[in-house]
């Protein structure tokens, strides 16, 4: 049983540490994403710990703003302590391994896939983003899928695949490679353009050259609210492998 023996210290701007007899026994990290938001990450192996850091970070930051983190749906200690903490589920996101091609698929009648330019690529990042703040709202998106920076954000176009029609980049998948297994980051198609295989067509693309370098499956994570898209990976063949959620504690949450 803890018998609290440890003091909470900020150790920087946006760290802190619980020590017990001059050992760090638990580290806390809050971090503001490009999109404004604050998601807390604690590392400790003590209930009473975790409960003292998440107070310590919950009293120095802006009490009109939100908080957020992400955990593993199956890591269920933690999860029950940051929802003792006050945080409620905002998302959760089902995990795929998505194998490569080879596919037979071929591109709708107009459409051509291909590698992306950094101007029509920037074009098409910002109709794309227009849409979602004008439909279900920027703060719907998940965390790592930043915001528009006016044009100042790094934007790397060998990240992306893109579909072709008529000259005008019309839809977009991202990527990333430099991880043990290829991660899908981002699939998006412009609203006027969706429910034509243009999705589809693009995530062939890539898983074909993912399967011509060698990789058997990528990953990716899919927002369970978006039937669209679930249907989209599992008609691809993926494999379902977990789920993560995004917890928030709101102002005006008790702690």
């Amino acid at each position: 049983m803890d018998t609290l023996p440890f003091t909470i210290s900020r150790v920087a701007d946006n760290q802190w540490h619980a020590i017990e007899n001059d050992l760090v026994v638990g580290r806390s990290h809050a971090t503001r994403r490009l999109d404004g938001r604050t998601f807390l990450s604690i590392d400790t192996w003590r209930d009473a710990v975790f409960q003292r850091l998440a107070a310590a970070m919950a009293a120095d930051q802006p009490q009109h703003q939100p908080q957020y983190t992400v955990v593993d749906e199956t890591d269920h200690n933690l999860l029950t302590n940051w929802v003792l903490a006050g945080f409620t589920t905002s998302r959760r996101e089902a995990e795929f391994v998505v194998p490569t091609g080879p596919s037979r698929a071929t591109a709708p009648s107009g459409i051509t896939v291909t590698t992306a330019d950094e101007d029509p690529l920037r074009e098409l990042d910002q109709a794309i983003r227009d849409e979602v703040e004008s439909t279900v709202g920027w703060h719907t998106m998940p965390a790592e899928v930043l915001p528009w920076q006016g044009g100042t954000r790094p934007l790397d176009p060998s990240k992306y695949t893109v579909a072709v029609r008529d000259n005008r980049y019309v839809g977009m998948v991202r990527v990333a490679t430099m991880t043990r297994r290829p991660r899908i980051g981002l699939v998006a198609v412009l609203a006027a353009e969706q429910r034509h295989g243009i999705g589809r067509a693009l995530l062939d693309h890539v898983l074909d050259g993912l399967h011509s370098w060698g990789f058997e499956a990528a990953t990716a994570e899919v927002d369970e609210t978006n039937t669209a898209a679930l249907a989209l990976f599992e008609g691809l063949g993926a494999r379902h492998t977990g789920r993560s959620l995004e917890l928030v504690r709101r102002p005006g949450q008790a702690v």
